[in-house]
């Protein structure tokens, strides 16, 4: 794994594994306030819970909280808990010795061993089995640990920093997870922020998002936003967060046929052929209908249930009728229905409304 220089990850840089650069980017409060937490816990080797909504960016604010930490020169290891079946959790964590089980026909090291003297990212940490938890806590608290099938205890230096959305609080009183192990991982816990709060920092992203897009195309001019491009980016909730912001503007990037892009398309599950309801361009609230001498309402409370919907439905059609002058699609939508809907009642009353049965056609 390539190592960051400790410059470089004080100023927002940090790398990952495969050598990319990975954004790290803002500028407003709450952006950097996060920031400034992160370093100022960052030489403190305790164990450390980061809290954040999906798409906040938690692996990367654990890279540079690594990066600006005394392990800095050690190996920063991740484990997606939420990824693997709790069966092999405990394999993958602590590893397993030879003979342990079928299958295990040599001895292999766990994230654990292999973060020894660095930093284990523990991601989803809300979804590791309660079996599991015991153990971690062990090795929080002691740096030993057997592997499974394992009676030797193997001694590491690992600092735990765990990552998840979910309110691990609950989970604790619901006996989901640990409190001695919550107890002992939340030295620190640190809330990302999420872009909806991050003001300033929505068209900063998007801009280095789009040039980013550009130069991997190989385009020659770099892309802007129009100001109702603009507009619809910083109007957005932003749910998905800065995962999501990063998909959009590339999809945007992607589909313009100019650098100048004018149409933001926030949701790609918007189908072309979706059919909406449909409403009649001259529809109008059905408050506005108002009684004629001929179609008084009749008094419901002497009637059967049924009796009294069924009167309900033909005076209501009688009455929205009258008020556009027999115009059987107006009437539709003056009542909020489809032409379809009103002529299905029509046919179903047709004995009681045959005298309006043709009438407007």
């Amino acid at each position: 794994m390539p190592y960051l220089d400790k410059n470089d990850a004080e100023n927002n840089t940090p790398v990952a594994s495969s050598g990319v650069t990975m954004e790290a980017q803002g500028q407003s409060d709450a952006f950097l306030e996060f920031q400034e937490r992160i370093a100022k816990v960052a030489p403190i080797d305790r164990p450390v819970l980061i809290i954040g909504e999906r798409g906040t960016g938690k692996e990367l604010a654990v890279t540079r909280l690594h990066y600006l930490s005394g392990r800095w020169e050690g190996p920063l290891v991740t484990i997606n808990c939420a990824a693997l079946p709790p069966s092999l959790m405990e394999t993958e964590l602590f590893g397993h010795e030879k003979g342990a089980f079928t299958g295990a026909v040599k001895r292999r090291q766990g994230r654990f061993e292999a973060a020894d003297n660095g930093t284990l990212l523990l991601d989803e940490i809300g979804n590791i089995p309660m079996e599991a938890q015991e153990k971690i806590l062990r090795v929080v608290e002691y740096g030993v640990f057997e592997r499974v099938g394992g009676i030797r205890p193997v001694e590491v230096d690992v600092r735990v920093i765990g990552a998840t959305n979910a309110d691990l609080p609950a989970l604790a009183r619901d006996n989901q997870f640990k409190q001695d192990l919550l107890d002992r991982l939340s030295f620190e816990v640190l809330f990302l922020p999420p872009l909806r709060e991050r003001k300033g920092d929505i068209l900063l992203l998007a801009d280095h998002f789009a040039r980013r897009m550009a130069y991997e195309m190989g385009m020659e001019d770099m892309p802007s936003f129009s100001p109702d491009a603009a507009a619809a980016l910083e109007k957005h909730t932003w749910l998905g967060n800065i995962r999501e912001l990063k998909n959009v503007v590339e999809r945007a990037v992607y589909r313009s046929t100019t650098p100048r892009i004018e149409f933001i398309n926030l949701d790609p599950f918007q189908s072309p052929y979706q059919v909406e309801d449909p409403k009649p361009a001259d529809f109008e609230p059905a408050k506005k209908i108002t009684l004629s001498k001929e179609s008084k309402m009749p008094d419901f409370t002497r009637l059967p249930l049924k009796d009294a919907v069924k009167s309900l439905e033909i005076n209501m059609i009688k009455r929205a009728l009258e008020n556009v002058r027999y115009h059987q699609k107006k009437a539709a939508g003056l009542l909020g229905l489809t032409y379809d809907q009103f002529r299905g009642l029509l046919r179903k009353y047709s004995e009681e409304l045959r005298h309006y049965e043709y009438a407007g056609e």
